[in-house]
């Protein structure tokens, strides 16, 4: 078992009940990654289905989790031959913190009957890079469990020289060894900055809801990571993230709604 399938580890409690323990190790500043988060609660809700899968999710971000013990209560909405579907929530001292509707199936792995190539063009891996550490007073523990090369010209807000697009695109795996599986690929499509920052937007931008799908198990190695938004407008922006396995296989679709960041 990884330190990420611990840190997402759902224990059963009951049939509609699961203890978690939310891991310090995934914080964004103080919040928790929602990629993380998402990631816990499917953990629950796979473990409770007939289903091996989670095919889709669509979460609402109601408050801002943060370390330590919670809950994740599960509603079965429907079940089927070959999807189940079940409203997860994550409570935490009480309260609803992520409300989610996750569907389950069993995907077999077939070659797709169609596909289109991804969304941009990578450069290679080693022409991509990391982000600078961040100080530790800012509590960005996230960065320590994953690693991250982007593609430069994304990232060129750093330097005071963003692209003026909102987009991201960036190579990714955990940094501890471990083979993609749909749980990472919930971290995956959560785990860049931002888009908002490429077009000159700064600060924490909170996501209030945040669809997912899985398109194919992934293979082992580098996952690549495209996000792109279309509008920037009232204090608000979306958020489209495509994730490829290292076979050339689209592996995972999000969408997100979120704030943009102040400050």
């Amino acid at each position: 078992m990884t330190k990420f399938d611990e840190a997402t580890q759902a224990i059963r409690v009951d049939e509609t009940t699961y203890d978690v323990c939310l891991d310090p190790g995934y914080s964004i500043g103080g919040p928790l990654n929602g990629g993380y988060l998402m990631a816990v609660i499917l953990r629950a809700a796979v473990d409770a289905s007939a289903h091996a899968h989670p095919v889709t999710t669509s979460a609402h971000f109601l408050r801002a989790a943060r370390p330590g013990p919670a809950r994740v209560h599960l509603e079965q909405v429907k079940t089927g031959r070959t999807a189940t579907v079940t409203r997860a929530t994550l409570v935490q001292d009480g309260l609803p913190f992520i409300d989610t509707f996750v569907t389950t199936a069993t995907l077999t792995g077939a070659a797709p009957d169609w596909t289109d190539g991804p969304s941009a063009a990578m450069p290679p891996v080693e022409e991509c890079v990391k982000l600078p550490d961040p100080k530790p007073e800012s509590n960005m523990t996230l960065n320590a469990q994953v690693e991250v090369l982007f593609d430069p010209p994304t990232i060129g807000w750093l330097g005071g020289e963003p692209t003026g697009r909102p987009e991201g695109r960036a190579y990714f795996r955990m940094s501890e060894p471990q083979d993609p599986d749909p749980y990472v690929l919930a971290l995956a499509v959560d785990a860049l900055p931002p888009v908002v920052f490429s077009a000159g937007a700064r600060g924490w931008a909170p996501t209030v809801d945040l669809t997912w799908h899985l398109r194919a198990l992934p293979a082992p190695g580098w996952l690549t990571v495209l996000g792109s938004g279309r509008l920037i407008g009232d204090g608000w922006f979306d958020e489209d993230v495509e994730v490829w396995d290292s076979a050339g296989r689209l592996v995972a679709q999000s969408r997100q709604l979120a704030r943009v960041g102040r400050g």
